[in-house]
């Protein structure tokens, strides 16, 4: 039976094999390698992989593509929303679960969800540690904000709560027609491979003031930052006249180590 692409759950099914080669080899995986796909849909990358791999992790909600992947007998098929999975569960129980297996980090692929791609980033970083490499499709403008550079456009709270545990690149455009149905944007892939050694910060406090320095784009951060320092009761030197998307990764981490 076709499976007809659901809008509440933002699919869109890759069909272009010339992008599904490229991305596979873009991956690059090697059997053993402890692999996770998040919504892996009709199979169009799974099936590639898994060929490669021997064994695969699929995490999928749509229960009737559910129903056919656990037909696959080299897949581990969780039905769950990604947003509640625990990636530390999966990281100390790889599937076929060999020891080889569990002494490798994860590698976690995936064609997100244009509506939760953010949240589904977010929520992977708080396993990063357990993480050998990550590579999604994305939307277009998405990637351009992960991968932006300071002082441009598309340099936002996205890029910094990123950057500063990953080394992120583009490594490939796909247009519309590559997908059934077609979206109505640009698409590109992702490689994001976290940082051999991290700033030691406070997570939660760095995202706040990111997320508070980026509130009111076009002021000066006197506005936003510089009062939520005062109110901190900062007593160091930040040059507080210059807008958020002026300021390098390397300053905001280097201020919350100081807050």
């Amino acid at each position: 039976m076709q499976h007809i692409a659901r809008k509440r759950f933002g699919q869109h099914f890759l069909s272009d094999g010339g992008i599904i080669d490229a991305i596979v080899n873009a991956i690059a995986p090697v059997p053993g390698q402890h692999v996770v796909e998040i919504g892996p849909g009709l199979a169009a990358l799974t099936q590639p992989l898994v060929e490669r791999l021997g064994a695969l992790t699929v995490i999928e909600l749509d229960r009737d593509l559910v129903q056919r992947l656990r037909a696959h007998p080299q897949l581990r098929v969780i039905e769950s929303d990604v947003l509640r999975v625990d990636f530390g569960g999966l990281a100390s129980q790889p599937w076929p679960g060999d020891a080889a297996a569990t002494a490798q980090k994860m590698r976690v692929i995936g064609n997100l969800p244009y509506n939760i791609s953010t949240p589904i980033l977010f929520h992977l970083l708080q396993y990063v540690d357990l993480v050998q490499d990550q590579h999604f499709m994305l939307q277009k403008e998405v990637v351009d904000r992960m991968v932006a550079a300071p002082d441009t456009s598309d340099f936002s709270r996205l890029s910094v709560m990123l950057q500063w545990r990953y080394a992120m690149e583009n490594v490939l455009l796909v247009p519309p027609q590559s997908f059934e149905p077609p979206p109505r944007v640009d698409s590109a892939v992702v490689r994001m491979v976290p940082m051999d050694t991290a700033p030691v910060i406070d997570v939660a406090l760095f995202s706040e003031l990111v997320q508070v320095a980026f509130s009111q784009r076009r002021k000066l951060i006197r506005h936003t930052l510089g009062r939520w320092l005062e109110a901190r009761n900062f007593s160091g030197s930040f040059d507080l006249q210059r807008r958020a998307q002026e300021i390098p990764v390397a300053e905001f981490v280097a201020l919350v180590q100081q807050v």
